[in-house]
């Protein structure tokens, strides 16, 4: 493996910061992609410039250099941007390739029902987690993620929660590169994560309360994912009003740790599969049943002598 695979294994979080062989402005040019957070949102390059902290001369070029790519739309009428048609077929192209996709929405929705709450699956996006999937019924109230959703990490359970799942030295890159972008989310980050890391090793999952919302709780478990070579998350959301801290511990903790375990066993080839981290629990005999045992990947805190065995990733 060369330098620069060795570079890019390591920094498989996302933090770019720092790093003299990133072309800018490629990386920039992603920046402007993010703040489209729906197929159907239109901004202008004064709120693109506002939202990605670029100068609006430079979110001008690159506005037009993906417009002609056709990454981007132009809207004369209402003179703002949209999603264009290159980025969703490239999109839909992947999605179409992802069949752990619905087999995923279909746990979460069993959840769902069990719980009055928001159940989703998220990925990381540099400083942000992206709903990847996720399912509530239609009778849950005031909790609105979807599918294609964005959260700061510092607002949500699953953004300590998966920073509690890096190793000290990515976790400490990863806020230091935050601190320069983000400086508000960096500090509430840093003064949880020792108390997430040891929460995450002693219950195998993380709960925050009133992040994003003062009437929101929520509870998340990290998975390491080696198609992808990072952490992803499944993340509950749950009024605060019916679900204290004691309750999520109590009634809630017990129904994520199933989901994950059923995640864990839908896909037992390595190469898309889930592997948890962080947690002391065994399998259960009907998930562990002629699944082979897998070795612990790098990234996780647990102790050498808490491995799971008789589980492949899922």
């Amino acid at each position: 493996m060369g330098r620069r695979s060795e570079r890019l294994c390591r920094k498989s979080h996302g933090d770019i910061g720092g790093e003299s062989d990133v072309i800018q402005v490629v990386s920039r040019a992603f920046d402007v992609l993010r703040c489209f957070e729906s197929a159907d949102a239109r901004l202008g390059n004064l709120e693109i410039s506002n939202r990605c902290g670029l100068p609006r001369s430079t979110v001008s070029r690159l506005t037009h250099t993906l417009t002609r790519m056709g990454q981007l739309v132009y809207l004369p009428r209402d003179q703002k941007y949209r999603i264009g048609p290159s980025a969703v077929a490239m999109s839909t192209a992947m999605m179409r390739g992802l069949q752990l996709r619905n087999l995923i929405r279909a746990r979460l929705q069993d959840v769902s029902e069990q719980i009055p709450g928001t159940i989703g699956f998220l990925i990381p996006d540099r400083f942000h987690l992206v709903y990847f999937e996720s399912a509530r019924v239609p009778q849950t109230v005031g909790l609105h993620s979807t599918t294609g959703s964005r959260i700061a990490m510092a607002q949500s359970a699953g953004g300590h929660a998966y920073l509690a799942a890096l190793e000290p030295e990515v976790a400490e890159s990863f806020l230091a590169e935050i601190e320069r972008e983000e400086p508000g989310q960096a500090l509430p980050l840093r003064q949880r994560l020792e108390a997430s890391r040891a929460m995450l090793h002693d219950k195998g999952y993380v709960v925050c309360c009133g992040l994003f919302n003062p009437h929101v709780n929520g509870i998340a478990v990290p998975m390491w994912s080696p198609q992808y070579q990072t952490h992803v998350v499944v993340n509950i959301g749950l009024l605060a009003a019916t679900y204290d801290e004691q309750r999520l511990h109590d009634e809630v903790a017990p129904v994520l740790l199933r989901l994950k375990d059923a995640i864990e066993a839908l896909v037992q080839n390595a190469e898309n599969g889930l592997v948890a981290v962080g947690a002391k629990r065994a399998p259960r005999p009907e998930v562990a049943k002629g699944l082979s045992a897998v070795r612990r990947p790098a990234h996780s805190l647990a102790a050498p002598d808490l491995r799971r065995q008789g589980q492949a990733p899922a």
